[in-house]
């Protein structure tokens, strides 16, 4: 889908995921990753008719474990995903909205445990198709989402 005027972006955003219920969270803007990637721990699947849906849990605010936000969707697909370590792990992938400032498109994303890692979410190349143009020397160039969290 080619958008009109595409949005620029610095290498770190504010972004909402509210088909989980997540109103803000700190995104890396990642050329190099293919696939965005959400931190998710207590991966739990179940079925819900006939469709295979994924429970978990995620820290939204970097450096707090204090912080859990409960999160359920359903399983698009699984996949086996190298890490930037060159790791290669069985990640679930789920579709899910994404918000950046005043606009929202769906995107594909994997569950991984990032609890060790800067970032919660990482937003890969293929969420960005001809709506973000990067400027890797700025940082949160869109507006911020509101603060709430569900």
């Amino acid at each position: 889908m080619k958008v009109d005027t595409p949005i620029t972006v610095g290498w770190r955003e504010w972004v909402a995921l509210p088909d989980l219920g997540l109103n803000r969270i700190k995104a890396k803007i990642d050329t190099g990753a293919r696939t965005s990637a959400l931190h998710a721990f207590r991966l739990a699947t179940h079925h819900i008719d006939g469709q295979l849906w994924v429970a978990f849990a995620i820290h939204p605010k970097q450096r707090r474990r204090d912080l859990e936000v409960e999160c359920e969707a359903p399983v698009f697909d699984q996949r086996i995903v190298t890490d930037s370590g060159g790791h290669k792990e069985e990640r679930y992938v789920i579709r899910t909205t994404i918000t950046l400032g005043h606009d929202q498109w769906p995107i594909e994303m994997t569950l991984t445990d990032r609890d060790d890692m800067r970032f919660r979410m990482l937003l890969g190349r293929s969420a960005m198709k001809e709506r973000l143009i990067v400027d890797p020397s700025q940082s949160y160039l869109v507006r911020k989402p509101r603060k709430h969290l569900r």
